[in-house]
């Protein structure tokens, strides 16, 4: 029988995925392999989330910004354009 002298590394590195698949369901939480392409998959989307999050609540308060400028007899690029001069 061959010598492993990495097991543990190996180890290791396959219980930090699997942590990180926690909560995934079927195989996917248990399974190396498809937990690692899930996990892989995950962190993926949520790093473009983090960046589209920011796009969604400027959207959502320029939004709003422009129905409260309305309501006074502006519109938002008006509203912005002043507070610039200001």
């Amino acid at each position: 029988m061959t010598r492993v002298k990495r097991g543990n590394v190996a180890r290791k590195r396959r219980k930090k995925i699997l942590k990180l698949a926690k909560g995934f369901r079927g195989s996917h939480s248990t399974l190396f392999r498809t937990a690692n392409q899930q996990v892989m998959k995950a962190l993926r989307n949520a790093y473009r989330d983090r960046k589209k999050r920011k796009r969604d609540f400027r959207r959502l308060w320029i939004t709003r910004i422009n129905a409260a400028a309305r309501m006074n007899g502006l519109s938002y690029s008006q509203l912005i354009g002043q507070l610039k001069k200001a």
